[in-house]
């Protein structure tokens, strides 16, 4: 084996994973003002940004190739239903709209949630039944559409609802085509486990539950990888166009077999903030080479089936693979 390994040249000739600047989506973090910049200390190198900043980042990203901006937006005020993440000069939809002058070919993907904008930090109405707090699930559904909508109209191209609430992308369906947006795919968190790996994720958007979790509705992490393919099969019955799972590095299996599952259906891996936070601190105490591990996982998740990386690492690991 060791004839196909020795020579570099060789070595590159029969490598079958590789990675392109078009595999990777950058998440951004968006609230409203202007040249604002709070940097997110628990992941290094992001930061919340104004519209107008965001609009900077976007055209970076187009430079580099990347596939696709992935926006979260932090409102001003929140409220019990986060009616923010619905009105005409939320923080996306102004994103949106300053993205398309600037950047108009870059496409550009809306997480779909209520957690970022209610005070609770859950992602749908909360209301007590049975004697305790859960997410009503149809009353949530209404919300979403709502948020959809108006993501729609400011000109996303590509919708991403992560909520994990039955029957949502049939509902975002119906809502988008009954306002005239048939033609706006839906990019499904279809396979979104309760990870202890979103912890700095939710600092950057400002989203911890303030009480509970949100293990009621986001898949345990010990579940069957049939459980998974459920929720793909669902979601793709109702609608979606494509898949994701998240996070991705601790579920390689399951990014595996919901690719085999559905072979040809576009399908993305979340290379969440933990997994980046925890190797950026570790290169910073020099116990890690920060950018052999970060394309080494990378790798991982593209061998296992995801052909679209979102990744805090986009626009470094755009400039390594390039080299």
């Amino acid at each position: 084996m060791r004839r196909l390994r020795q020579h570099p040249g060789i070595r590159a000739l029969v490598t079958e994973t590789r990675l392109h600047p078009a595999n990777f989506i950058l998440p951004l973090f968006v609230r409203n003002g202007k040249n604002v910049r709070k940097e997110i200390s628990s992941l290094p190198g992001h930061a919340q940004l104004s519209p107008d900043l965001i609009a900077a980042e976007a055209e970076e990203a187009a430079q580099l190739g990347l596939g696709a901006v992935l926006l979260f937006g932090i409102p001003d005020k929140k409220d019990a239903v986060g009616s923010a993440a619905w009105a005409e000069d939320g923080p996306v939809q102004q994103a949106i709209r300053v993205i398309k002058k600037t950047t108009p070919d870059l496409p550009i993907i809306t997480d779909l949630c209520c957690c970022e904008y209610a005070d609770h930090g859950h992602c749908g109405v909360l209301e007590q039944e049975c004697g305790r707090w859960d997410v009503n699930n149809d009353k949530t559904l209404e919300l979403l559409v709502r948020q959809s909508v108006s993501h729609a109209q400011a000109g996303a191209d590509i919708i991403a609802p992560s909520g994990m609430m039955d029957g949502m992308i049939r509902a975002l369906r119906a809502g988008l085509d009954g306002a005239g947006q048939t033609h706006l795919p839906i990019m499904s968190y279809a396979v979104k486990f309760a990870s202890a790996f979103y912890g700095p994720f939710r600092e950057a958007a400002e989203s911890t539950p303030q009480a509970g979790n949100r293990r009621g509705y986001q898949m345990d992490p010990a579940s069957s990888l049939g459980q998974a393919v459920r929720e793909a099969q669902l979601d793709l019955d109702e609608g979606a166009d494509m898949l994701m799972v998240k996070p991705g590095l601790p579920y390689l299996d399951v990014i595996r077999e919901v690719g085999r599952t559905f072979p040809g259906v576009p399908l993305a891996a979340y290379n969440v903030s933990g997994e980046y936070a925890m190797a950026v601190a570790a290169a910073r105490n020099g116990w890690l080479d920060e950018r052999a591990v970060a394309l080494e996982m990378l790798i991982a998740l593209r061998r296992a089936g995801a052909s679209m990386l979102i990744t805090y690492w986009a626009k470094q690991a755009a400039g390594w693979v390039s080299e």
